[in-house]
């Protein structure tokens, strides 16, 4: 078994609904808004999921977007990596040359995230799941 897998992708949106409608019609996903308390982030459904939100086939992965103008983070696609221990995996990310970019955050339900810029100033995400 593979360990610490891309669990998630995110994108920017210029418009939050003519990107949902786009991913809909184009490939079938369920778009779904997180509300304002959550940046109203997209949440994007391209695999069945559990009752934890975990995806139920090995190997796919569900998504995100965020509004590119309001963004704190850089303006391109990432993925989210899946993690055990986030501070581990942070001074992982550091002693392997990477910069983690803030403290991790709180996702409500999901678990603790951050970004970091691997070795070559690539924003990549990762994810420790709620326990």
């Amino acid at each position: 078994m593979s360990k610490n897998p891309v669990v998630h992708f995110e994108m920017p949106y210029k418009d939050a609904k003519r990107v949902a409608e786009f991913y809909k019609q184009a490939f079938g996903w369920s778009m779904s808004d997180a509300g304002k308390e959550m940046g109203n982030y997209l949440l994007a459904g391209t695999a069945e999921t559990d009752e934890n939100q975990m995806v139920k086939t090995p190997g796919t992965i569900n998504g995100g977007f965020y509004a590119l103008e309001t963004a704190p983070q850089p303006k391109e696609p990432s993925v989210v990596i899946s993690v055990d221990d986030i501070d581990a995996a942070m001074k992982g990310i550091e002693t392997a040359g990477g910069e983690v970019l803030d403290k991790p955050q709180d996702i409500p339900g999901i678990g603790l995230w951050v970004s970091f810029r691997d070795s070559e100033g690539n924003r990549v995400s990762i994810l420790q799941a709620k326990r």
